[in-house]
């Protein structure tokens, strides 16, 4: 079965969880010639970034595909790596092959009638602990608190926030106030959830600083600290976990193996946190997975975007050996709500993979139409 059309969509949308800013991602359509249709998406977040995929996606790769075997999945991952190696890796390069591969994945577990763990080696386990994942409110810190006990009673055994609504109050920019915030959710939640802290990007620790904190995070049992210093300090995220207790999570701005084998390498992280929206696709992320539990490290899916990344996110766990949660955007949003027919939740504490074919969700093309930007 050949590759007839290759459309990309850029969406811009209003996110809920941060207080209704806009965000982007850019969707790919990939048709079979028999009309069979897999979807795709990457993480393109600002609004030149979106349109810059699209134009990457119709206009370069679409005319390397167009015609070819929709079953080589991997052949034509290793074309596009080639044809793009002059204009570089990582960014929007990396935006439009992943959103192509997840589309490609999709489709060629629609042909063959699988879901697409399958195509990955086959289902491990087939439901992860889920989680709570939120961007909190730093300058109403009991109401963040019982925010974050509201998701307990709803079923959610483990739960992480982190950055913050107004980037002059971020979570990090204020040790007692980040330490308050701490003690109230534990205080909210019991101990018997699980928490983690993303500290981001809207500060700058340095690795005293960082040392500090962490232990003062440990007297509250917190299950792990995100990106607590810039994701390129592999001495001293290395540095970090050797004088700590909690796990060190990182890995988000990432864009493929061999950064994730850097990590690895310098043992500078206990979780490393690829999306698959940004990461070179499910086959790029599958080597990252693979390349990770050969060096005892946990694999934590970044995926905050749609409900596409999320599927195929929860494919990726499904076929993994070192998956240790899966974070959701607790409440209804126009990517993970209303972009599919039935949207992935959480059920009595965890997340099930999707069964059927490709992906399991079947895309609305008039909410596609609805959100497109150009």
């Amino acid at each position: 079965m050949k590759v007839a059309e290759v459309v990309a969509f850029p969406l811009q949308y209003p996110e809920p969880h941060d207080s209704n800013k806009l965000r982007y991602v850019t969707l790919v359509r990939i048709k079979a010639e028999d009309g069979t249709v897999g979807w795709g998406e990457c993480i393109s977040q600002w609004p030149e970034a979106a349109l810059a995929v699209k134009v990457l996606v119709e206009r370069g790769l679409a005319p390397l595909l167009r015609g070819r075997d929709a079953l080589d999945v991997r052949g034509l991952w290793e074309l596009m790596r080639g044809h793009s190696t002059w204009y570089g890796r990582g960014g929007i390069t990396n935006f439009a092959i992943s959103a192509i591969d997840i589309a490609l994945h999709d489709l060629k577990g629609k042909l063959l009638g699988v879901p697409v763990y399958q195509l990955l080696g086959g289902k491990v386990i087939s439901r992860l602990r889920a989680c709570a994942s939120i961007i909190v409110d730093m300058d109403n810190l009991e109401r963040t608190a019982q925010e974050f006990a509201g998701y307990v009673q709803r079923g959610y055994t483990a739960v992480k926030g982190g950055w913050g609504k107004n980037p002059a109050t971020a979570f990090g920019l204020n040790a007692n106030r980040d330490l308050a915030l701490v003690k109230l959710v534990r205080e909210a939640i019991g101990n018997n959830v699980a928490y983690m802290v993303d500290v981001g990007t809207h500060v700058k620790w340095d690795i005293a600083h960082a040392i500090k904190m962490t232990r003062k995070f440990e007297e509250f049992d917190v299950f792990w600290v995100e990106e607590p210093l810039a994701p390129d300090d592999l001495e001293g995220y290395a540095r970090l976990r050797n004088s700590t207790r909690s796990l060190i999570a990182t890995g988000e701005k990432e864009w493929d193996v061999h950064a994730f084998r850097r990590l690895v390498e310098n043992r500078a992280a206990d979780v490393i946190m690829p999306d698959v929206g940004k990461a070179e696709g499910i086959t790029g992320v599958k080597q990252i997975i693979d390349m990770a539990a050969l060096n005892n490290v946990f694999y934590n899916p970044h995926s905050w975007s749609t409900a596409i990344n999320t599927a195929a996110s929860l494919h990726l766990c499904a076929s993994a050996t070192n998956t240790i949660i899966f974070e959701l955007k607790p409440n209804p949003n126009p990517m993970q709500h209303e972009l599919v027919v039935s949207p992935i939740d959480q059920e009595d504490g965890f997340v099930h993979v999707p069964e059927g074919s490709g992906l399991g969700i079947e895309v609305k093309e008039d909410v596609v139409q609805k959100y497109l930007f150009d």
